[in-house]
């Protein structure tokens, strides 16, 4: 990670989740690294000497001998802050994973890969209580082998780094040592189903002085079902197959200047099981079945194509002693739908009236959408020993463009050729097609420049100030600033804290985004469309023109280290948040203004993104980890802990929107915002390694959640209890070279909470909210280093 790109809140922190055992290996690696939250490359530190907390995740043990075969459900089970919980019954985000830190939006964190910005995916989250309403990042996209360390920021990071860090910051940082190692793993349910595959290798490769990376990846992870015994649905895991490759690289050209490489590709291909059709003697027929296809009904497949591509090339100089850094970097994320036994029930009818059987084809192409983002860096920073005790400063500049495109699928998965309202329902049954009028293609720009000072005012006191401003093409300029600072009162205890403001600039993807698609109200089917911003439809309810969301974070904690073996971080925190954009309620055709339009359509209900809504965010974060000898073999404990609380402090109805505060945010939706994440989360960690052998216990703690119901009061929301799930592991390092590795998640096959499922998201009395709704699994990995 280059040193003038990053965070100046922060030095280094070792992460408390790795065993102290793993630490001390890797500190050798990790002997001096740039990590995020501090723009100098220096020595590691503990994140116990932090201006703000950091954690860095070693990964080397997850790859190895982990249970949990990607990146997203790695970190979930790793960092409390973190959630990511795979979704089913949700359309799209069944395809690509979601996640968030703090119970924040996942576009309210920001992802980096090497220090650089991570583009966002194409896909806006719809459906179910995780991210509703918000893009983000796909974890999964990258393979876990390539990975060296993951580091989290745990505070707002918007004055360094620009949109999207309010709730913090996730650096990737990928390897790039020489040598050869190779993963082969295998997982599955104890129900039997969502076998997982995986094969890894990676490389690195002595070449011109430095060294290239090369890992491959293929994955392929069967699809989970929990419906009941006669139920056509299909409830759980997506299936799955990745094929992804990356290289990473950095190659000295001289003393003082460094080129510098990263490329990867992912393509994916994922199926998800849609809502069932009712067959013979259901109301499905004829509005959304023929009895000549399916007569004992249907279950449709949604199918995703995704292309996801990175690159970073930069050149790294060193000019009259002050460290440049020049680089560009691109990402883009495709999806295209393939919607699969499936039928358009408006064609079918129309040939059962022509005297036909009924008949429709039973596969299209429903389009999709893609984002990409370029984004240029210039970096300078320079340490000055004797400048104030020691003075790190930091300046630079970025360009970004961002690009949007929805693409309409062929006309028979959007059509309805019988006539509106007559008969068999338009489009491909499971996710209607894109139209023609859903297509778009929308760019931006902007341009940022930043300043930063971090100071040792004495050898006890250290502050670090920073101030961002930048301007975007479409909706004007923001500035951002943050002060940071740790005083140490013994070698053993510190002080520290930071105030910072923040921003986020409302994605291209909830600025233009346009579809009409079939939800399931009280598992009854009923079409709805998602009207962009500037569409007739938004203008004719007055919804103003999207803006930023605006921030204040703060952050005060202490840091104890009794000894080498002992440490304890404390950290309280406040997240303001003013004019979130938040997907609205729906308004159906009783709306005087808005009911002539969708009777037009042909659809039930819209909704639209709007800023109407104030949040706070109030938490706390507790790591603790100890080393101790215990018999012939080593002990180490750890403990980490979130709890967080988001309440929504204000709904804002802009004067020219007509729509009642009630309707623009719901019961149901505002508890989509305050508790789409469990309200605390922990984990407690035991692993006694002796010899060749280590075995693992693993404790991980979620708390109550609330969700709303479709029917309102006096229907009582739905609340998930507390639950809590064990995780064992057993590794054997059989030679230097061969390590074997089994165990299982959730041993003891925890469920979420029971519901109603007339009132869930997903229409099962179990739903994914906290966490997975499977059950207990089972794993097996083989690892060789070369």
């Amino acid at each position: 990670m280059p040193a003038p790109r990053l965070l100046p809140t922060a030095l280094a922190a070792l992460s408390l989740f790795a065993t102290m055992a793993a630490v001390a290996q890797e500190t050798t690696s990790l002997e001096r690294v740039s990590v995020v939250g501090s723009r100098k490359t220096m020595p590691a530190a503990s994140s116990t000497d932090t201006l703000v907390p950091v954690d860095i995740y070693s990964m080397s043990k997850v790859t190895e001998g982990g249970g949990q075969f990607d990146l997203a459900q790695s970190l979930q089970y790793l960092s409390p802050s973190f959630n990511s919980t795979r979704q089913t019954g949700a359309d799209g985000a069944d395809l690509i994973d979601s996640a968030a830190l703090r119970g924040l939006g996942s576009d309210q964190t920001l992802v980096l890969v090497n220090g650089k910005r991570r583009h966002t995916v194409a896909l806006v989250n719809l459906f179910g209580a995780r991210n509703r309403g918000s893009t983000g990042t796909d974890m999964n996209s990258l393979p876990l082998l390539a990975i060296d360390n993951v580091q989290v920021l745990r505070d707002g990071a918007a004055a360094q780094y620009g949109s999207d860090a309010i709730a913090g910051v996730i650096n990737i940082q990928l390897k790039k040592k020489a040598g050869c190692e190779a993963v082969a793993g295998y997982g599955q349910y104890s129900a039997g189903d969502g076998k997982n595959y995986l094969a890894s290798a990676y490389c690195g490769v002595k070449l011109g002085g430095g060294t290239l990376a090369v890992t491959g990846e293929w994955q392929d992870r069967g699809r989970s079902n929990r419906a009941d015994p006669g139920d056509l649905r299909t409830i759980g895991d997506t299936a799955v197959k990745n094929k992804t490759v990356y290289l990473n690289g950095e190659f000295p050209v001289d003393v003082d200047n460094r080129v510098y490489l990263t490329a990867g590709a992912q393509d994916r291909d994922a199926s998800s099981g849609a809502w069932a059709r009712g067959g013979v003697g259901s109301d499905d027929i004829p509005s959304r079945n023929s009895a000549a296809m399916y007569p004992n009904g249907f279950v449709p497949f949604i199918n995703g194509d995704v292309q996801d591509r990175y690159v970073i090339v930069g050149w790294k100089s060193s000019i009259a002693g002050w460290d440049t850094d020049l680089s560009q970097t691109y990402g883009s994320n495709k999806m295209r739908y393939d919607i699969s036994n499936t039928l358009n029930a408006s064609v079918a009818n129309k040939d059962l009236l022509a005297g036909g059987q009924g008949i429709s084809p039973t596969r299209f192409d429903a389009g999709g959408f893609g984002f990409s983002q370029a984004t240029t860096n210039f970096d300078v920073s320079r340490y000055f020993p004797d400048l104030l005790g020691g003075s790190n400063i930091a300046f630079g500049a970025e360009y970004r463009r961002e690009k949007y495109d929805i693409v309409a699928g062929e006309p028979g998965s959007y059509s309805d050729v019988d006539g509106v309202g007559v008969g068999g329902n338009a489009g491909s049954q499971g996710f209607p097609g894109f139209q023609p009028g859903d297509a778009t293609n929308r760019s931006r720009n902007s341009r940022a420049l930043y300043a930063d000072w971090e100071v040792s005012l004495t050898p006890a006191l250290t502050v670090d100030a920073a101030v961002r401003a930048e301007r975007y093409s479409d909706f004007g300029s923001t500035t951002t600033a943050k002060l940071s600072g740790s005083y140490k009162l013994s070698k053993a205890f510190l002080l520290r804290g930071a105030a910072s403001t923040g921003f986020r600039a409302p994605s291209l993807q909830q600025l233009y985004f346009s579809s009409t698609f079939t939800d399931f109200i009280n598992q009854q089917p009923l079409d709805v469309v998602l009207a962009p911003n500037g569409s007739a439809l938004t203008n004719a309810a007055g919804v103003p023109a999207l803006k930023q969301e605006k921030s204040k974070n703060l952050t005060v904690g202490f840091t104890v280290k009794p000894s080498a073996d002992t440490a304890i971080t404390v950290d309280l925190y406040q997240i303001n948040i003013k004019d979130r954009i938040v997907l609205s309620g729906r308004v159906d055709a009783s709306d005087p203004n808005l009911g002539p339009i969708l009777q037009g359509l042909g659809v039930g209900q819209a909704q639209f993104f709007v800023n109407s809504v104030d949040t706070r965010t109030r938490g706390l974060d507790l790591t603790a980890s100890q080393r101790s000898k215990l018999g012939a073999g080593t002990l180490n404990t750890f403990l980490a802990l979130n709890i967080s609380r988001t309440n929504v402090s204000k709904v804002n109805v802009p004067a020219s929107l007509k729509m009642d505060a009630d309707v623009l945010l719901s019961e149901r939706e505002r508890l989509f915002i305050e508790q789409g994440g469990p309200r605390a989360k922990a984990t407690l960690g035991f692993e006694y390694i002796q010899g060749a052998w280590t075995g693992e216990a693993k404790v991980i703690h979620f708390g109550s959640q609330t969700q709303g119901t479709f029917s309102g009061p006096p229907v009582p929301n739905l609340h998930y209890k507390p639950k809590t799930s064990m995780d064992l592991g057993l590794t054997w390092q059989v030679t230097k070279a061969l390590k074997l590795s089994m165990g299982g998640n959730n041993v003891f096959n925890v469920k979420p909470t029971r519901q109603d499922p007339y009132e869930t998201d997903n229409g099962f009395y179990y739903d994914a909210v906290q966490f997975g709704l499977n059950g207990a699994s089972y794993f097996a990995r083989a690892h060789y280093r070369f």
